[in-house]
């Protein structure tokens, strides 16, 4: 029988479906009702030490439909980090521990560029007995005057020092989340890693306008008129999602074996999750997905990833994580290999041998005038 339980830079996780940080990870009470609802992970929504800056607005939501289901493939927000005070949230991790001492809650924390601030997150809130910390360096829209989320993240060599600062002091796993709108993810990943982190999570959304009403003439979502571009997520992202997913693994593979990669990118089912691990995520992160449909979704994810184990006899994760990379390859190669396959079926046409193994004694004389030029 395949099992989805799995350890993830030593974390134990019944399976590895986590909350993705953000609404879904809002407080102690909904991060208790994901663990009881068999999540196999939750991270938190993203804290910082100082929430007096934080303010949010409404409404921060704007989401893209098709035009005959009404289905939601598109989601974009404009929501800040946590405003809840960072006492709060310590007590709140605190009675986590103590009512769910089994249920792995990771926290997701973002600080400005000051050492001193990283340090002190990491050690207060590691105090707690969380399971592991998502650096946050990919939050695409507010706070940039800080200088915190994707404005950290752009910069490759400012996020490899505040790695360094954060592992310096973490007892307990360490994953930078990536933001997208960058060159080059794998870049990005080279950066955390190479600064110390366990693993990298992938992708944060994706810096978006979602578009303008043509009544108002107002791009959306409103507020009092006007509006900023804010982060995209859900199913539409999903392709872009598994094309950073897969440029990571292959850095992780190539570079950094042992390392663990999150992935995150519009995953509402067990079939997304599997083509996220088959290219190469460890676990993989739902957030917009449970605001769609709720925290019971992952029951019947669970189920659609164990029974396309099953057809396919994997037994554990492990068996498929990363199995479809072999088959990337570049566009050179294509085309060599679609040429020497036409060059096959050409000769195959002609009753010309291609191996050893074709030929026939009963025509062995028609096959051998086949390979003959006159």
């Amino acid at each position: 029988m395949p099992t989805l339980q799995t350890t993830v830079d030593g974390i134990k996780m019944s399976n590895p479906f986590v909350i993705g940080s953000g609404p879904p990870g809002t407080n102690g009470n909904v991060i208790g009702k994901a663990i009881e609802d068999g999540w196999g992970a939750v991270i938190i929504k993203t804290i910082s030490l100082d929430a007096s800056k934080v303010v949010n607005v409404a409404p921060r939501y704007a989401r893209l439909r098709t035009e005959k289901s009404r289905e939601i493939i598109g989601w974009q927000n404009i929501e800040l980090i946590s405003d809840r005070p960072f006492q709060v949230w310590v007590d709140e991790l605190n009675r986590l521990k103590d009512k769910y001492p089994d249920g792995v809650v990771i926290a997701s924390v973002m600080e400005e560029y000051h050492k001193d601030k990283w340090v002190e997150i990491i050690e207060r809130v590691q105090a707690t007995g969380v399971a592991g910390f998502e650096l946050n360096f990919s939050c695409p829209h507010g706070l940039p005057e800080r200088k915190m989320g994707a404005a950290m993240g752009q910069d490759n060599a400012i996020m490899h020092e505040v790695c360094g600062w954060a592992t310096g002091v973490a007892k307990i796993p360490v994953w930078a989340k990536l933001t997208p709108n960058v060159t080059s993810i794998a870049s990005s990943a080279d950066a955390a890693l190479s600064g110390g982190c366990h693993g990298v999570a992938a992708i944060n959304t994706i810096l978006c306008v979602m578009g303008v009403d043509l009544e108002t003439l107002r791009p959306e979502p409103t507020v009092e008129g006007y509006t900023v571009p804010g982060g995209y997520s859900c199913t539409a992202v999903r392709p872009i999602a598994l094309r950073m997913v897969k440029e990571c693994a292959e850095l992780i593979r190539d570079k950094f074996p042992g390392r663990s990669l999150s992935a995150i990118g519009g995953i509402e089912s067990g079939k997304d999750a599997a083509q996220f691990i088959l290219l190469g995520g460890d676990t993989v992160q739902v957030c917009t997905g449970v605001m769609k449909m709720g925290y019971g979704c992952v029951k019947g994810m669970k189920d659609e990833l164990l029974n396309f184990m099953t057809k396919h006899k994997f037994e554990t994760i492990e068996q498929f994580k990363g199995y479809s990379l072999q088959y990337f390859t570049t566009h050179a190669d294509l085309v060599r290999r679609q040429a020497e396959s036409k060059a096959a079926a050409t000769a195959r046409a002609s009753g010309a041998v291609v191996k050893d193994g074709e030929w026939q004694s009963e025509a062995f004389v028609k096959q051998s005038d086949a390979l003959a030029r006159n």
